[in-house]
């Protein structure tokens, strides 16, 4: 807390609007998972803008067929993935992002190259830790 009474969290940045969390609303922490912006990620380097299934599964290394399943539904009902139903033998679904799923690789990028910009002090950071530990 700072002399005003505030967490250091609600105090502007270097003359920047302050950063404000939301309230507890999901979204944060569906972003913040383990594979909500791996799919997202994956969806948007689509080339023909829609993938299968399948072939998500087999782009985003790691993820189990439950968990991919999980990550979709849920990023469905948020609005930030479309589902494409196709009625065949076998079935075929695919999805797509939409424009609010669009929406967020801005942010998502800031993110990115703010990781790439301090990864050196991360790691530098890491190897502190790690070698203070033993």
């Amino acid at each position: 807390m700072d002399n005003s009474g505030r967490s250091s969290a609600g105090r502007q940045i270097a003359g920047e609007q302050a950063f404000l969390p939301q309230p507890s609303n999901g979204i944060c922490g569906r972003l913040g998972d383990k594979w909500t912006v791996q799919v997202i990620w994956r969806l948007s380097l689509a080339k023909d803008q829609r993938l299968r299934f399948s072939q998500l599964k087999k782009e985003v290394d790691g993820i189990t067929q439950r968990m991919l399943t999980l990550t979709l539904r849920n990023l469905e009902r948020d609005g930030f993935v479309k589902r494409h139903y196709f009625p065949e033998v076998p079935p075929r679904v695919e999805y797509e992002l939409t424009a609010l799923g669009a929406g967020i690789l801005v942010s998502l990028q800031s993110l990115n190259g703010w990781i790439r910009d301090n990864f050196s002090r991360i790691e530098e950071s890491r190897r502190a830790y790690d070698e203070a530990d033993e």
